[in-house]
This record gives structure tokens, sequence and C-alpha cells, in this order.
């Protein structure tokens, strides 16, 4: 089959990103012909994919999105691709995968009153129901209850349309047991002493992830509890604002800000606790991650992979809606019981479980029935 893949942008590092990657890759390895239109592409470009950039300019991110749709839907009708599969909201698609959360529910309880009247929310509501919409022929991968639920409460008329995915975290993420040479190596590379709590957190987007939060919870704590933490953060964002309130917390030389880099595996293995406090997540492959690695996780249920936190007891969820109080109280609580709780040893076991790691076979799966079923509803119209 010849497939369309449509992503704005690829770079190594996000969520979004590695799962267009590994699904395309999955898709390519069954046979299939794999065609990628971006906007732009950070990193290497990978062998058996014919890899398009798209060549418009705009000065205005939406007008470039618009172009850019354009663009694509041109080529779609002179080529008639087996399937489209779409990584960002727009029209034209075929299948849409859910990397993103409902954006209806994200304007409403995370924008001011004055947003539904700017031309970003008018854009970004149409695309979404070029997708999610009453109208709309588009079936969606959803990555988690949460997400259906909001999608759900906005656009009821799609429930037929979307298909539930497993996790797909990287199987190499599984570890047996926590390497105590992994661990000691990578706190003498920090600068982090024996008596001293790697306190973790992973993600770009810097503003979403709740990275204030994470930080003023660590500011909050008991002056020795506090004194003996160390934060790193490793994602691609505007790290100053965020060295900025470190500073102006007291916690400038306690916390360290990273680009994004290849080596999770390591930091997870040599962390105390990964910190996640986000104020909306579509999924959170990192809380998985983390997890089947046996690092403790403190995170939000406004992550929609927070469920699994709480199923494996690998770590606490503080409650939606979210209060700073209880963020700054379980991060004291769950500091001082590191050495005895079993968060550690549950993630591992939890990880153990082979549909952690299906996604992109599911998909494909997925991609390759619904190709039929397009092919066969065009025979049928054409007799």
């Amino acid at each position: 089959m010849r497939l369309f893949f449509l992503i704005y942008h690829y770079f190594p590092f996000g969520g979004q990103q590695r799962d267009f990657f590994r699904i395309a890759e999955a898709c390519r390895a069954r046979g299939h012909d794999i065609e990628v239109y971006a906007l732009r592409w950070q990193g290497p470009l990978p062998a058996g994919f014919n890899i398009t950039l798209v060549p418009i300019k705009a000065l205005s991110r939406l007008s470039m999105y618009r172009r850019y749709t354009d663009w694509v839907a041109g080529r779609i009708e002179g080529s008639r691709p087996d399937l489209v599969i779409g990584f960002n909201k727009m029209p034209h698609l075929d299948v849409y995968f859910a990397a993103d959360d409902c954006f209806l529910h994200k304007a409403k309880t995370q924008r001011g009153p004055l947003y539904p009247f700017t031309p970003r929310f008018r854009h970004f509501r149409r695309y979404e129901a070029a997708v999610f919409g009453r109208e709309s022929q588009t079936r969606a991968l959803v990555l988690s209850p949460l997400q259906r639920k909001n999608y759900l409460n906005h656009y009821p008329d799609c429930a037929q349309r979307l298909q539930d995915m497993p996790p797909g975290i990287d199987q190499e993420r599984r570890i047996e047991r926590r390497d105590p040479l992994v661990r000691s190596a990578l706190r003498e590379e920090l600068g982090v002493s024996d008596d001293q709590w790697l306190i973790l957190q992973v993600g770009s987007g810097f503003r979403i992830k709740g990275v204030d939060r994470a930080i003023r919870a660590i500011a909050s704590l008991p002056e020795k509890l506090r004194g003996s933490v160390r934060y790193v953060l490793i994602g691609q964002d505007r790290a100053e604002p965020y060295r900025h309130l470190a500073k102006k917390l007291g916690l400038a030389n306690q916390v360290e800000i990273l680009p994004g880099r290849d080596d999770i595996p390591r930091f997870m293995v040599g962390a105390d606790l990964l910190l996640h406090p986000a104020y909306m997540e579509s999924a959170g492959y990192v809380l998985l991650e983390a997890t089947v690695s046996g690092l403790p996780v403190l995170t939000t249920a406004s992550c929609g992979y927070a469920w699994h936190i709480e199923q494996a007891q690998s770590g606490e969820v503080c409650s939606d809606p979210f209060t700073q109080d209880e963020l700054n109280a379980r991060l004291g609580v769950m500091l001082s019981n590191l050495d005895s709780a079993p968060w550690s040893e549950n993630g591992l076991t939890y990880g153990k479980q082979p549909e952690l790691y299906s996604l992109a076979s599911a998909a494909v799966r997925y991609i390759e029935g619904r190709a039929d079923a397009v092919k066969s509803e065009s025979q049928a119209l054409a007799t």
C-alpha cells in the first residue's frame, strides 16, 4: 500500500514524533510505501521513507498550517494514496493519531474568556472539527480513557470513529533491575552526592509540562529536605524563564536544565523520583517509561497515563482539579518514604506486561484494515 504520513514538525525528542516514527517504520517493515510530508524536520533522514519538506512560506504559524494543508490536499488529489494518516489535526485525513488532547477542552479549561474570539481559536476549532465533527469520516486513534472522555464531551457523534490504542513504550526501556553502577556513574557526572535526592523531569514544552509547578513544589519543602534535593530537567524549550524562577525561589544551585538527549534511560536509573505535574497531557509516555525503569513517579490526574501509575502503584497522582498545596505535600511525603515504599519494585513488576509495548503493531493492523475498508467502500460506490 501507498501511505501518506502528515506531520507539521519532526524532532527526535517529542512523544508525538516518536509515535509517528515508530508507526511509520512498522508500516515500512510490512512492505508499505511511506511518503512523509512535513514543514520541518530536525535530525537525520531515515532510510526507507520518502520525505518531502513542503515548500511554502508564511508570515504566521496559522497561515503556514493553512498553506501546508492546501498544498498537501493537492498532492493527495493528484496521487491518490491508499490512506492518509495525520499526526496533527487537519482536513483530508483518513486516520488521525491523537497525540494531542481535545482543543475545545483545553480552550475551555486553560484559556481566558476572550480566547474564543481570537483567530487562533477559530483556526484550531475548525481543524479539530475536520477530524471529530459530525460530518467527518476521519477515524481517530486515541491513547487514554481521559482523552476519549474529553473528545466525547465536545464531539459526542464521533464515538464510533474512535479506536483505543495500547501504549508504545520502547522495549529497551524495560529493565529487570536498577543497576547501581549506572546510578553511581550518573550521579558522579552530575555532582550529586549519595545523601542527596535526584529529582528528574523529562519533556519538551516546559509550560504545559508544569515545570513551574515542579520548581515551586521543591521550594516549598522543609528546609532540611529542600537542601538535599537536586532537580534535573531535560527537554526542548526556552529554559531561561525557569532558571529565573529557580533563582527567585532560592534554588539556583539545585536546578539544572539540559537539552533533549538520547540517554534518558540512564537518567531514569540514576534518579530517585520522576516529577511530572503537567497541566494536561494526552498520554505521557514518560510516566510509563519511568515506571518500567523502577523510578517512582509523582504526577497529576490530567495526564492520560496517570491511571497506569495508580494501577501499578508505582507512585502518587495529584487530584483533579489540581492544587499546588497537594503537590507540595505529596512531594514531601514521597521523598521521606523513598527508602521504604515499594514504588520502584511495583513499577518493575508492572513493566512485564507485553501490551505496554504494542502500540506500533496495533496501529499498523488498524491502518491496514482501514485501508482495505476504504478501498471496498470506493469500489462499492463505483458500482
